[in-house]
């Protein structure tokens, strides 16, 4: 397999490094003996993926042997020893794609692919005024949304501990180092690991939320509070040097679920919602203040030096500093009132542990463009006396911050099934007295209820009255809501999502619920009302909703009071659930298109908010390569897109990797709007046509398999960790919405995430390679349509691009033995060489549209690293196929238990985007 080895040596010698000092940890904590088992697994799993046929059988049963032979002590010591070389490896791994990246620059190519300034360059290229993309910058939004989901096994006490190995190892990459301090470093590292070998992998107790919520903080420490406003900066000067006036609005923002999403989550209501506001208020908070406090050790300018402006000088004299040793530095003295007001404002908000006492009592900001106006004092007046510089270094990324995070910090999300809204709805009008039976009434008939209601100023709840327990909540949460909004700004809470919409009314549901707690008034709504649309039907039909939403003029002047822009959610999870890799990510390219043309139609500025997950089968993959394949003019105003589970750790944990990624998010917007990335022509309408009829094809191929084969859920929850992961202690979420076992109520992602498990990745292929071999066999010239379109077209190639990666991961031998878990064999030959024979048929497919000899011809970095981690892989597939047998055929003690647990963790560590 070709590579760079000179690019790639510094990862190897970092590789190498770890794993030593991981096996330096396990000999000296677990002994010399258990070591050499260890390290004799490890060659023998080496040995047998670089074996062949006869020698290759051998290999694995000599493997099979010393794994079976371990007592469960071992067991445990054995999974934990590969799950942390996985874990290391990632972090090897991320630290040497800064490095190229770095090495890159350095060579001359400061504007790498996917980068702003390469963005911004290709755009003037293509004749794209600086007015246009100023217009851009001025109305768009560009906002990762963090949600907390069953599959993210990462603690923080270990994110803290790789933390510092990364970093550790990028001081290691100075050249004009000691010998004492690579020894000091390399102290550092092996301190880290021994943190690491005894820091438990697993949690004692569930998450509950506040966990969740304080969890997703951790990345704004990382990187988004440092790393954001950076990127205003670059786009601060890149604006100034087309000679465009004015400063960077809010373009990128963060946003999050995290204690605002209540769909299927029993343990979100208006407390955690509080918490949340309270808990990110408090870090935003305190990341000003203590940039304030560095900002006055730093302008120590004299009068006697330089001549302040009036409005400074003011500043410094309402801040009550009479210190005589400042007497002649007003800077700093205006500083001390900054700092006061600002820790007033702490102490109102979020209840924070000021990290230093305030000079004097002060009355808090009211609002975060108070706090702004005074830095705007501070930077106009450096400006005035030559120290312009100095504000652009010092107060420039304070300025920037303020305008992404505010007081706030992220806009929390709120999120409901329509099911619950109409049960709730339902009980507010019968109670009311406006409604008997609202569920009995036909579409048309809620309609008109609901747009009468929202028509008059009356509400429907009376404090006279009693309700369920379940229309409690839910007002409480709206009416927390608007008293949130009023206490942290209007920024806070932004957008109200329905699930499972699927009709006008479930739109206007949420309106009148808003309407009681004030949030829609006298026609106005104060939220944006935001459908989600997750299955193939749903997503096939929301065009003709959202038609009809804008029809009915009630709901067509709340969209008029939200600036006539609406926003859409489309869910990529239950959509592939519902209907495979190719329908799934088909349905999704159509219903943007629908919309798209919809919107232009009537005039509305529609903005998208991705539901990708980080699998492929929920729509992962690379966000760059995602963004440009959208259908052209559907990121004309920015997106919106969740960053879910384990990926935000693997994205956002590094804070030069987390930068890179936020910087491509918002160069992949800039670009899919003011260009055509896609640049089909005339030939759309046939490679659409060809799209239909190979997404019909593979539908029908995965609901043959999934939704129809007799027995298929049995065979699903037999041969994969389903029921031992909904055990684990890694989220406040149930696996499953109800208590159903169907697959329509399981969550999509720890679907996705217990296939990942058994290393059969079905939701990311299966189908596909059906529908490739049917549709070439119905034509001469197909098999060439599929190869041009793949050429051509960004939206195919990138379809099967991840496809190819997520079939470089599988392994049937392995998925072969957890078929053996199921007991029923007549099941298991009814299923498994189903999918045995689909996923030959999709390779050999696949290898043929790619033009390749093997799946990751054009990747052959990450081929290579994928095939590096498969010897330390196989051990934990099984060792967990093996304490599964035993679990199941009866009671085993909780060590036994707690294996079976570490080795999920390891997998997921080991496969990365695999939930």
């Amino acid at each position: 397999m070709p590579f760079d080895a000179d690019k790639d040596e510094p990862l190897k010698r970092d590789t190498r490094l770890l794993g030593r000092l991981l096996g330096d940890t396990v000999r000296a904590q677990a002994g010399a003996e258990r070591y050499e088992t260890i390290e004799a697994i490890r060659q023998t799993a080496i040995r047998f993926r670089r074996a062949s046929g006869d020698d290759a059988r051998r290999v694995r049963d000599e493997l099979s042997q010393r794994l079976n032979g371990l007592d469960v002590g071992e067991v445990l010591d054995v999974v934990r020893a590969f799950s942390y070389f996985s874990h290391l490896s990632n972090i090897a791994e991320d630290v040497h794609q800064n490095r190229r990246r770095r090495v890159h620059r350095l060579e001359g190519s400061p504007n790498e692919r996917g980068s702003l300034a390469a963005t911004l360059a290709a755009l003037a290229g293509e004749g794209v005024s600086a007015a246009a993309i100023d217009s851009w910058f001025d109305q768009a939004l560009v906002a990762p949304v963090l949600t907390a989901h069953p599959t993210e096994v990462q603690r923080r006490s270990i994110l803290d501990a790789e933390h510092a190995i990364a970093d550790a190892l990028k001081r290691r990459d100075r050249g004009d180092l000691t010998p004492d301090e690579v020894a000091a470093l390399d102290e550092t590292l092996y301190v880290q690991v021994l943190s690491l070998w005894q820091t438990a992998m697993l949690r004692l107790t569930r998450l509950l939320v506040v966990d969740e919520i304080e969890n997703g903080l951790v990345y704004y420490r990382y990187t988004f509070l440092a790393e954001i406003p950076r990127i205003y900066q670059r786009m601060q000067a890149a604006r100034a040097r087309r000679g465009s006036p004015g400063r960077m609005p809010a373009f990128l923002r963060m946003g999050s679920w995290i204690g605002g999403d209540r769909d299927g989550n029993p343990n979100v209501d208006a407390d955690t919602l509080t918490h949340a506001l309270r808990a990110q208020s408090g870090v935003a908070l305190d990341h000003y203040l203590r940039t304030v406090h560095q900002l006055g050790a730093s302008l120590s300018l004299s009068t006697r030096l330089v001549t302040p402006t009036p409005a400074l000088l003011a500043l410094a004299d309402a801040s009550g500093d009479d210190n005589p040793h400042r007497q002649d530095e007003p800077y700093r003295r205006a500083l001390v009132g900054i700092y006061a007001r600002l820790a007033a404002t702490a102490t109102s908000l979020a209840h924070v542990t000021l990290p230093r006492p305030p000079h004097g009592p002060a009355a808090p900001y009211a609002a975060p463009a108070e706090f702004a106006a005074d830095l705007a004092t501070i930077a106009d007046s450096l400006a005035t006396h030559g120290a312009a510089p100095l504000g652009d270094a010092l107060l420039e990324p304070l300025r920037h911050a303020v305008t992404a995070f505010g007081f706030h910090l992220a806009t929390v999300d709120l999120r409901q099934n329509a099911d619950v809204h109409e049960q709730v709805v339902a009980e507010l009008l019968a109670v009311a007295g406006a409604e008997a039976d609202y569920l009995a009434l036909v579409e048309d008939a809620r309609v008109a209820v609901l747009a009468r209601e929202l028509a008059t100023p009356r509400l429907l709840r009376t404090p006279f009255a009693t309700y369920s327990a379940r229309t409690a909540k839910e007002l409480a949460i709206v009416d927390r809501a608007a008293a949130l909004r009023a206490r942290y700004g209007d920024a806070a809470i932004v957008q109200y999502v329905i699930s499972k919409c699927a009709s006008v009314s479930d739109l206007l549901e949420v309106a009148l619920l808003l309407k009681e707690s004030g949030l829609v008034r006298d026609g106005r709504a104060a939220l944006d009302i935001v459908p989600l649309f997750e299955t193939i039907a749903d997503l096939a039909h929301g065009a003709d909703i959202m038609r009809a939403a804008f029809a009915t003029p009630v709901y067509r002047t709340l969209v008029a009071s939200r600036g006539d822009r609406q926003e859409v959610m489309l869910g990529y999870s239950d959509s592939n659930k519902d209907g495979g890799y190719m329908a799934s990510n088909w349905a999704l390219y159509r219903a943007e298109g629908a919309l798209s043309a919809l919107f232009r139609e009537t005039g509305i500025t529609l903005r998208l908010f991705h539901g990708r997950g980080g699998s492929v089968g929920r729509g992962g993959g690379p966000s760059y390569e995602a963004i440009l394949a959208q259908p052209a003019g559907t990121v004309s105003a920015g997106l919106r897109v969740t960053e879910q589970g384990e990926i935000i750790a693997s994205k956002y944990a590094d804070p030069e990797l987390g930068a890179r990624n936020l910087e491509m998010l918002v160069a992949a917007t800039l670009e899919a709007s003011l260009s055509d990335a896609e640049g089909l022509g005339a030939d759309a309408a046939r490679y659409h046509a060809a799209m239909d009829e190979l997404a019909a094809l593979a539908l029908d191929a995965y609901r043959a398999l999934v939704y129809e084969t007799p027995g298929f859920v049995d065979y699903f929850r037999a041969s994969t960790p389903i029921a031992e992961i909904a055990e684990l202690n890694i989220g406040s979420r149930p696996a499953s919405r109800t208590a159903s076992t169907r697959i329509e109520d399981l969550r999509a992602i720890p679907w996705v995430f217990s296939w990942g498990q058994c290393r059969l990745m079905l939701p990311g292929w299966y189908g596909v390679g059906t529908a490739f071999a049917r549709f070439r066999s119905q034509s001469p010239g197909n098999a060439a349509l599929l190869r041009e379109m793949r050429e051509r077209w960004l939206f195919f190639r990138t379809l099967v691009a991840n496809m190819a990666m997520v079939l470089a991961k599988t392994d049937i031998a392995i998925a072969s033995r957890y078929a053996e878990l199921v007991p029923d064999p007549e099941l298991r030959e009814r299923v498994f060489p189903r999918i045995v024979e689909e996923h030959r048929t999709t390779i050999a497919e696949t290898l043929s549209i790619l033009d390749a000899d093997y799946l990751l011809a054009g990747h052959p970095r990450l081929a290579r690293s994928i095939q590096n981690r498969f010897p330390y892989l196989d051990p934990l597939n099984h060792l967990q196929i093996e304490l599964l047998r035993r679990y199941r055929a009866g009671p085993i003690d909780e060590r036994s238990r707690r294996a079976i647990h570490l080795t999920i963790n390891g997998l997921a560590a080991g496969l990365r985007n695999s939930g």
